[in-house]
């Protein structure tokens, strides 16, 4: 490490740690207004279905209920809620309340009433009559063309083509060619905050929307949309959030409570139990995968073929962007100069998905690991030095012609885990007969860094060192637990040479925050949002400087700032604290000591990882037990190292759950069966393994301090590390995730069976 760094690289606690310990903070759900009013939302429980007859006249009468609203009292407007900027092209298809269910869970009609309990009372007494219509479960087929349609143009409403060089030719010429087809999940995001909103409305139609969402001004836009009021009526203030993970990342619940405060002009508070939040918000996208991977006889990948089916639910959402996102991806972690990738999306009549941590980067990189992992066993290659042969180097292109990839430190990261994890030895270790099989299965991963190069990405800061010595910095930052303004804090800190204690970022907000393009979505924030506090924070210590040399008649060469303080390095006697400059400054040259700037993102760089993983298999139940676990990521560098360490621990649990136990399921008629954390298995705290972490801390150039994204690159290896161990102990081929013991024990069968 830099010595010279004071603040960055250190782990210093996020800057609410103590108020959440003590259970001193405030979530939306603790909220209180004045004459507030509660909501509760009535789901359908058919998959698909048209209403017939909605009978409410029971709710209405119950005492307490203040109104009802279903599709026939609300605004018809159909909107996107994926849609964070305006310009964005999308397909509207989702309304507030709808007459046409489209998944178990759809919205159909919300209770508003004096009392959370008098509105759970009342929706119970909602009498609806459905005709039900055909249900498809199945994404392929829901590709047919004759498939019942679930939308009024067909369920196929998505295709796109990304290619480099010619791989039709190219894969001729493979000395083998493997093919793989392999299945990733719908799974939930498991917050501990449930989704939950306020909205409040005064008597000239001014709406306040309090939530804890990752994107202020995509939930003005979209509660604008949905309800055609001027986003100049609409303020959204970012409440504390208790995890998110993409799951609310788009407004779902905002444009409903801002329409019922708006009608009743009282504030109204909605909030979603653990089934709601499961089935009536996002899922992680569902997809099916074929990869084909031709090489030649040293084991240079010389082309690839992949073909991804998107599994976007019952409205479009994101179905578009995260079929393109995942396309992108393919063309960053290995030197394939001819390959293709085609991606289609379609309609379900299955749980919605949207963002989830790593936005499809889990997904693709799950087909193509596990696949990689296949050829390398098809020609006697060691998966490491297979990998090894074909991974990019720093600063390769993208031969798309996509963003550079930037100082790629992929292959560093995948020697040093190879060093520590004792890959050599413990893969050519014999194996052990018996019941318990032993086997070790590593990954790569890659993962973005914003949106240059595909969508408008930019920011505006505001910084002001004011008269006690403290600095205000104003920004549209989206904390959702992982250290955002701590991260923020030590750029500025480090920059001015000021305590971190001593700077302050107020809580985001639509009326009183400058703009920012996009919010905590697409890993933007430490590079893009933390390249915008650097830049801004430059511009007040050259402030400093200037000023400090007019008051101190020194030249700006030899003006020192240290500790919150100015002085003449050539007169040590004299010093002035950053206030009483600001002060001087003020009075005597009309000028604040603050700057105000828009920062536009430089680049997209990737984020590398290399998970290592040992496993063992019981082979009489299935079960799966992971021995040890090492991520080796390149990440420029660690602003916080306690925060990516934490990071870097909770993205491998919600990859281990990917792997081993986390799938969203359904009956034959679309009836979500595992709506329950009872039923949904997440990964717990007696099932984690230690995880040990090791970082590759080679500058990214573009970066602050040389640092790039961590969070969602950080899940990005795991499922497809567990899987390729899991393969190496029985010597089979899983290729549907997650790997349940039941799947487990019918390969182990299929195997039985094959060698008699």
């Amino acid at each position: 490490m830099d010595q010279k760094l004071k603040y960055i690289g250190k782990y210093i606690p996020i800057h609410d740690a103590k108020e959440k310990v003590s259970g001193k903070i405030v979530y939306v759900g603790d909220m209180e207004l004045h004459g507030m009013l509660h909501a509760k939302l009535v789901l359908s429980p058919i998959a698909h279905g048209r209403i017939k007859h909605i009978n409410i006249s029971k709710a209405e009468a119950l005492p307490g209920v203040i109104a009802v609203f279903n599709y026939k009292n609300s605004p018809e407007i159909l909107y996107n809620a994926h849609k964070w900027i305006e310009g964005i092209e999308v397909i509207r298809d989702e309304r507030l309340f709808t007459s046409h269910v489209r998944f178990f869970g759809d919205r159909i009609a919300a209770v508003v009433a004096e009392s959370k309990e008098i509105a759970e009372k009342a929706a119970n007494l909602i009498e609806v009559e459905y005709e039900e219509l055909p249900v498809i479960l199945d994404p392929e087929i829901a590709k047919k063309a004759d498939s019942y349609p679930i939308h009024p143009d067909g369920n196929h409403f998505f295709s796109k083509e990304i290619k480099c060089g010619n791989p039709d030719e190219k894969m001729k010429e493979g000395f083998l060619t493997i093919e793989d087809r392999i299945e990733t999940p719908k799974t939930h995001h498991a917050a501990m905050e449930t989704h939950a909103c306020i909205a409040d409305t005064d008597q000239i139609g001014n709406i306040t929307v309090y939530t804890p969402c990752q994107v202020i001004f995509q939930v003005q836009l979209i509660v604008s949309e949905a309800l055609k009021i001027p986003r100049n009526k609409i303020r959204v203030i970012k409440t504390t959030t208790g995890g998110s993970f993409g799951g609310k990342g788009q407004p779902i619940l905002e444009p409903i409570a801002a329409f019922l405060s708006y009608t009743l002009k009282r504030p109204v508070k909605l909030v979603l139990d653990r089934t709601e939040e499961i089935i009536a918000t996002r899922t992680r996208t569902k997809t099916i995968g074929t990869v084909q991977t031709a090489v030649d006889k040293e084991g240079n990948i010389i082309a690839r073929d992949i073909h991804m089916l998107v599994d976007a639910g019952a409205y479009t959402t994101n179905g578009e962007a995260i079929a393109v996102a995942m396309g992108k991806k393919t063309f960053k972690l290995y030197r394939i100069y001819d390959q293709r990738y085609v991606a289609e999306a379609v309609y379900t009549n299955t749980l919605i998905a949207g963002a989830c941590r790593g936005y499809g980067s889990p997904q693709i990189h799950s087909v193509t690991e596990i696949n990689l992992d296949n050829v390398a066993k098809a020609l006697h290659m060691d998966p490491v030095e297979f990998r090894l042969k074909n991974l990019v180097h720093p600063y390769d292109k993208d031969p798309t012609g996509g963003p550079e990839l930037g100082n790629a430190r992929i292959i560093d990261c995948v020697k040093k885990g190879r060093e520590l994890f004792e890959w050599d030895k413990k893969y050519s270790r014999p194996k052990q007969a018996g019941r318990y099989a032993r086997g070790v299965g590593m990954a790569c991963g890659a993962h973005g860094n914003g949106y240059f190069g595909a969508y408008p990405d930019f920011i505006t800061l505001s910084l002001r060192i004011n008269e006690e010595g403290t600095a205000v910095l104003k920004g549209a930052f989206h904390d959702v637990g992982c250290g955002t303004n701590m991260t923020m804090m030590q750029i500025v800190a480090e920059v001015l040479d000021l305590d971190v204690s001593k700077i302050y970022i107020p809580a985001t907000d639509t009326l009183v925050s400058p703009f920012d393009s996009a919010g905590t979505q697409a890993s933007r924030v430490t590079f893009v949002c933390g390249g915008a506090a650097k830049k801004v924070a430059e511009q007040v210590r050259a402030k400093l400087i200037a000023y400090g040399a007019k008051v101190l008649d020194c030249m700006e060469a030899d003006v020192v700032l240290e500790d919150g303080y100015v002085w003449d390095c050539n007169s040590i006697d004299l010093k002035i604290s950053y206030g009483e400059l600001a002060v001087i400054t003020q009075k005597r040259y009309s000028e604040e000591m603050g700057a105000t700037m828009t920062y536009q993102s430089p680049g997209n760089p990737t984020s590398y990882g290399a998970h290592f993983v040992e496993v063992e298999v019981d082979t009489m139940t299935g079960r799966v037990k992971i021995l040890a676990y090492l991520a080796v990521h390149d990440l420029g560098k660690a602003i916080n190292s306690g925060f990516v360490e934490g990071q870097i621990q909770g993205a491998v649990q919600m990859g281990i759950g990917m792997a081993l136990s986390e799938e969203i399921t359904f009956d034959s008629k679309g009836k979500v069966t595992a709506g329950r954390f009872s039923r949904y298995h997440v990964i717990n705290a007696p099932d984690m393994p230690e995880v040990q972490v090791e970082l590759i801390e080679r500058l990214e150039d573009l970066g602050p301090f040389g640092a790039k994204s961590i969070g969602e690159a950080a899940t990005v290896p795991t499922a497809p590390a567990i899987i390729n161990a899991i393969n190496h102990a029985l010597d089979v081929n899983l290729t549907v995730l997650p790997a349940l013991p039941d799947r487990i024990m019918d390969a182990i069968k299929s195997k039985t069976k094959e060698r008699v």
